[in-house]
């Protein structure tokens, strides 16, 4: 399902206002660019008039020799201070559109995971790519450009008037027409120019995630029917934007008839107040070259309100995302006598949770409720049940992924709340089911919560799951790109539980590490299991039963809440859901392998 994200619709100060928002850390050098416009303006506004000069010299047969220099000068000054402001521009532009990204970045990885997740990858990926490349031409040419175009515009129409004050009216009737029309199609640009860029991030988050499943697609012969799911979007993109497209040609089209339309009638007017002595030839030639002079501005200003409505509904999307929830980096007020300090107290649990319940949304149904659980400082816990029960949640509530709406989670005995995010899990390690490549090469995956990790440590882990053997037949050994086609399913499983032994944690979190893995690496990775807990603790959402047996506890979640907690055989003894669970592996627990019963060559080579 879609989630459709709409922008309400605000007055015009108000989103102006959210454009400035990201030039104004600029706006020195903004300034800067302006006055520069300003001068070339002024430099384009004495043309015409050294070019009356040089007409009046040839009348009266005086020195062409001031009036070409001066045209010469206004040439090569123009060309300098215009060079400089485009690349003050420009310059200004890309660091508007990085800082952009830069935020934009920051605050995705910063936001909570429930935030992130709930929206579409693609449509977030859009607001760091498409959209802040249409900021970047509103927050600084666009802006700049405005003002330049109407100071000409403006000082055209005053230069005109020291010529001619009746072509001057002439003239303005015409502008006043065409600025009238282009004012009233302005609105359904910016309209359809939104609308398509809404329809291009919802794009972006469905192909993004087809393209995640895209074995499922082909498998399901659904390439043609997903295709146009996908499609759908972009041919709605396309027909804002065809939209967009034609009211800007209405647009132009009346902002260059206007200009045209103002020419002849100069012409026409000009004409016959040059028969009736009224006005030198002179002078009409040079407010025919402001007349045509005319089009710059205007075409100016035509192009940077339609960059500006763009910009104003790209920068309204990027600012969007500022209400995402995003973790705390502060460090918090302990609520209970001083800071917490790293304690080893073996009396002590090293997570518990207390009359614990946790929704994903603050009119969601709760996922857990009033759960009490306590993971001593060693051993391995497991967690069961059906799918739906409960057991992921947990594992979000460990790791601060989300935050509990009831109840009280403890960290060697002091509460959650007064650690920070980091400091939390620093002392955690995570595998997930589906463990996920970071894009980058194996070191980059293996040192990336551990970065100081030495060679010799990196090769120990990887001895550890199974893996040394197949790095060393690699070319590039541990800098070898990864992918998530380049390594199996099993293989991301345990190149994520070596990252996790690299931290040597406080407690590992394993979903179900071994789900993807042959028999002899199973072992091998539950001989890791046993190793860790023997000195930490473990926990494991456990899909397998030879996870099961293996446990010193195992807890039974059903609907939301622990059912029963015990070890194996207490709960085959007295729990009807855990024998069900059982039979359903359609595995006797009387054939699970001992340790003894583990080849040697399976067991992972010592540290």
């Amino acid at each position: 399902m879609t989630v459709r994200h709409t922008l309400p619709r605000k007055g015009t100060a108000p989103r102006l206002r959210t454009l400035w928002s990201f030039a104004q850390p600029h706006k020195g050098a903004l300034v800067g660019a302006l006055l520069l416009g300003l001068v070339a303006s002024a430099l384009g506004l004495a043309t015409p008039m050294v070019t009356k000069w040089v007409l009046d010299a040839l009348g009266t047969s005086s020195s062409l020799k001031g009036p070409v220099a001066a045209l010469l000068v206004l040439l090569v000054l123009g060309g300098a201070v215009r060079f400089r402001q485009w690349t003050l521009l420009g310059t200004v532009g890309e660091r508007v559109v990085l800082e952009a990204r830069e935020a934009l970045v920051r605050r995705f990885l910063r936001a909570t995971v429930p935030a992130v997740t709930r929206r579409p990858s693609g449509e977030l990926v859009t607001r760091v790519t498409s959209d802040t490349v249409l900021l970047r031409e509103a927050a600084t040419g666009a802006l700049i450009g405005l003002i330049n175009g109407t100071v000409m515009l403006l000082g055209t129409l005053v230069l005109m008037g020291v010529l001619d004050v009746v072509l001057l009216g002439t003239t303005v009737a015409a502008v006043a027409l065409t600025g009238v029309l282009f004012a009233v199609l302005m609105p359904g640009i910016a309209a359809a120019q939104q609308r398509a860029q809404e329809h291009l991030g919802r794009l972006g988050g469905v192909l993004a995630g087809t393209l995640r499943a895209i074995r499922t697609v082909k498998v399901s012969r659904a390439e043609d029917r997903t295709a146009e799911r996908i499609l759908a979007q972009a041919r709605s993109s396309a027909e804002y934007g065809i939209r967009a497209v034609r009211r800007e040609a209405l647009a132009w089209t009346v902002s260059l008839s206007g200009i045209e339309l103002a020419t002849i009638a100069i012409l026409a007017v000009g004409a016959w107040r040059v028969g009736e002595g009224q006005m030198e030839v002179s002078s009409l030639i040079a407010f025919l070259l402001y007349a045509f002079g005319l089009m710059e501005p205007v075409t100016e200003l035509s192009a940077n309100v339609s960059a500006l409505q763009s910009g104003i509904a790209a920068a309204e999307r990027i600012r969007e995302t500022a209400d995402l929830a995003t973790e705390s980096t502060a460090r918090p007020t302990p609520s209970t006598g001083p800071a917490p300090q790293r304690e080893h107290r073996p009396d002590v649990p090293v997570l518990a949770l207390r009359q614990v319940t946790a929704a994903y949304g603050p009119d969601a149904e709760p996922a857990v409720r009033d759960i009490d659980l306590a993971v001593p400082r060693r051993g391995h816990t497991a967690i069961v049940g059906l799918s739906g029960a409960g057991k992921t949640t947990l594992f979000s509530l460990f790791l601060r992924f989300l935050e509990p709406t009831r109840g009280e989670l403890l960290l060697d005995g002091h509460p959650y709340r007064d650690h920070t995010h980091e400091e939390l899990r620093a002392r955690l390690a995570y595998v997930e089911q589906d463990t996920p490549i970071v894009p980058g090469t194996l070191r980059d995956n293996l040192l990336l919560s551990r970065p100081d990790a030495s060679d010799g440590e990196l090769r120990r882990v990887l001895r550890d799951v199974r893996l040394a053997e197949k790095v060393d037949a690699l070319d590039d050994g541990l800098d070898t790109p990864l992918s998530d086609t380049t390594v199996s399913g099993g293989e991301r499983q345990r190149v994520a539980l070596a990252r996790a032994l690299l931290r040597t944690p406080d407690v590992l979190l394993l979903d179900e590490a071994t789900a993807q893995l042959d028999g002899l690496t199973e072992a091998a990775v539950h001989d890791c299991v046993r190793a860790r807990a023997a000195t930490g603790a473990v926990v494991t959402i456990a899909h397998r039963l030879s996870t099961v047996i293996d446990a010193d506890s195992i807890v039974v979640m059903e609907a939301g809440r622990i059912r029963v907690q015990g070890s194996h055989e207490e709960l085959l003894a007295k729990d009807a859901l855990y024998r069900e669970l059982v039979k359903s592996l359609r595995i006797s627990a009387d054939t699970a392998p001992a340790p003894e019963a583990v080849p040697a060559a399976a067991r992972p080579a010592a540290p």
